[in-house]
């Protein structure tokens, strides 16, 4: 098996189970619950590529981690701020009602932002520096990067189907304040994380 091809299967397979009741993969759930699959899963693979892609060049150039503490307290407070909007709900006009595409990209900038913030920091991009440093040229770091990439997305894919399965059997004002305490979880998780490792 050549480098590419070994970087790509040890890296999918490190990542999917990594992600595994993650908080992005429960994040991904409730995401989920309150938004398309499709723009959620848009969002998800974009801050993953680019964290994954962070992640490859910091295990391939320097070999260590990024300093930790202020993103974990920056994704604690955004966390927060999450579970109170959710908490608000929204309200469309019929102005608002007619731009659903308006609607899309709301739904994949706050997964694109909320993943980010989450992955900066967390086991999988720590996995995901730590295998691109047992996989040095550059087939190696592709194949490390993609099967990262790839694994997390089909991770965070199944929770988002499990999402979608719940929100059409929950009441909507449930799933609001469900989704509102795992923001809050989330959050506090984060913050106190920061404080604990920093």
């Amino acid at each position: 098996m050549t480098g590419f091809l070994a970087a790509t299967a040890i890296s999918f397979a490190v990542i999917l189970v990594a992600e595994l009741g993650d908080k992005s993969q429960l994040m991904a759930l409730t995401f989920a619950t309150r938004f398309r699959a499709l723009p959620v899963l848009v969002g998800i693979t974009a801050a993953t590529a680019v964290v994954h892609a962070v992640s490859v060049g910091v295990g391939y150039l320097l070999g260590a981690a990024l300093p930790t503490f202020w993103i974990s307290v920056a994704a604690a407070v955004a966390f927060v701020g999450f579970g109170l909007w959710t908490l608000r709900g929204d309200t469309l006009s019929d102005h608002e009602q007619e731009k659903a595409s308006g609607t899309k990209r709301s739904a994949v900038l706050a997964a694109s932002v909320a993943f980010f913030l989450a992955e900066l920091g967390d086991k999988t991009m720590l996995a995901t520096i730590t295998l691109a440093t047992q996989y040095p040229g550059a087939g190696g770091v592709t194949g490390v990067w993609l099967g990262s990439t790839v694994g997390m997305v089909a991770a965070d894919g199944l929770a988002i189907l499990v999402g979608r399965a719940l929100g059409r059997n929950v009441p909507e004002k449930l799933i609001r304040v469900g989704a509102a305490v795992l923001f809050f979880a989330f959050g506090a998780w984060l913050g106190v994380e920061a404080f604990l490792t920093g």
